[in-house]
């Protein structure tokens, strides 16, 4: 990501001095104010490393990171619009409880304010309602801009160079939106999401992968199924095009003002409706793929689900090859790190108007000024597509 040639002049006035030349940006900068900082490592050497690690086995967990970078809330977002929505709508001890949260949620953050006071059945229901309707606008505008070919999204350029086995390009993801299943389409693959149907599809997972079966041998007396290339997504916390009707849950791609979308909000509703259908067999089918796993590609995820850490941590300290890339390590993210030497993660490191990418690697800290490859689009553009 350099700077344009035509801004340069403007640029260096702002800052009153020369900006150096994109080649001269682009090097590794030992960080030594960590004494642990290890081997330095130059740029070709990180890109043949992550060229090498989207191979067999790839397992892929995304996280709120990649929709926020396609323009969806963030969880502060999701907050702010709570804050300014809610009130008016609530009434009597509904309405005095969520008072009670809102300093809670402005001094620790939405989910752990309500991890810490869990809501009513009531509060809860209102918090879902608007979190889905919030997210379901946002995602229309960028739903919009990829139908009219005005945007790629930034999965679907990564699909491109990630293998296809048989048994599908295997993703788990803690987002509600609809996001990565537009990206696998735009990429060419199908989507098997565990509901078979169109208007009101239920949950059949069975049903669901043999719609993409597309031809059956039989060699030495074994039945060998043929399926199309396809995502197989898991959803354990929902998705925008869940709803419940009349107790079964089912999936509807076009939007139901009046029903009950199923997506569980932050907090501890998340532990205890994970049990229940659809999100339990989401759950079991990502827990299973993680488990399968040859290594890891961690995209915007923070580390934050309990559920999925079960699985996802003992695999990765096992020595599972994981990459993490995310524009911030969270506290418990960089403590994945420690897990095992097979980890390792790229942040945003920039400085002023200086792009800069750091990597974390078998204790080594390296920092590479000029390049943002911890984003996806830059990551490909960079690594795969130079």
């Amino acid at each position: 990501m350099a700077v344009r040639p035509r801004l340069r002049p403007f640029l260096a006035q702002i800052i009153g001095q020369p900006l150096p030349s994109p080649s001269a940006l682009r090097y590794s900068c030992y960080d030594s104010s960590h004494p642990e900082s290890g081997a330095r490592m130059d740029l070709a050497e990180l890109k043949t490393a992550i060229q090498r690690h989207m191979s067999d086995g790839l397992v892929t967990i995304v996280g709120s990171g990649l929709s926020c970078a396609e323009g969806l809330p963030s969880m502060p977002a999701l907050a702010a619009q709570l804050e300014a929505t809610l009130g008016p709508i609530l009434s009597g001890s509904v309405a005095a409880e969520w008072a009670s949260l809102l300093p809670k949620i402005g001094t620790q953050g939405l989910e752990p304010a309500l991890l810490s006071q869990p809501p009513s059945v009531e509060l809860e229901d209102a918090i879902r309602k608007e979190v889905g309707r919030f997210i379901s606008e946002r995602e229309r505008s960028v739903v919009a801009e990829v139908f009219q070919g005005k945007r790629v999204l930034r999965f679907t350029k990564l699909l491109k160079h990630l293998l296809r086995p048989s048994t599908g390009v295997q993703v788990v993801t803690t987002n509600y939106d609809r996001l990565i299943e537009i990206a696998a389409e735009e990429a060419g693959l199908g989507v098997d999401t565990m509901f078979n149907g169109v208007f009101a599809a239920q949950v059949n997972e069975r049903e669901a992968r043999l719609g993409f079966c597309r031809n059956v041998t039989l060699h030495k007396g074994a039945v060998r199924f043929q399926y199309a290339e396809r995502l197989v997504i898991n959803k354990p916390h929902g998705s925008l095009d869940w709803y419940d009707r009349g107790g079964t849950p089912v999936r509807h791609c076009g939007e139901l003002l009046d029903a009950t979308m199923l997506i569980i909000p932050p907090g501890q509703s998340k532990y205890r409706n994970g049990y229940s259908s659809p999100f339990d067999l989401h759950r079991e089918r990502g827990n299973k793929a993680i488990d399968r796993a040859s290594r890891f590609l961690i995209i915007g995820y923070g580390f934050n689900d309990d559920h999925l850490e079960t699985h996802l941590a003992q695999k990765i300290k096992s020595g599972v090859p994981t990459l993490l890339l995310t524009r911030s390590l969270s506290a418990k993210a960089k403590a994945v790190l420690s897990l095992s030497a097979h980890v390792f993660a790229l942040e945003d490191a920039a400085v002023g108007c200086v792009p800069a990418t750091r990597v974390f690697s078998k204790g080594a800290i390296n920092v590479f000024n000029g390049i943002t490859l911890w984003d996806v689009n830059s990551l490909v553009e960079e690594v795969f597509e130079p």
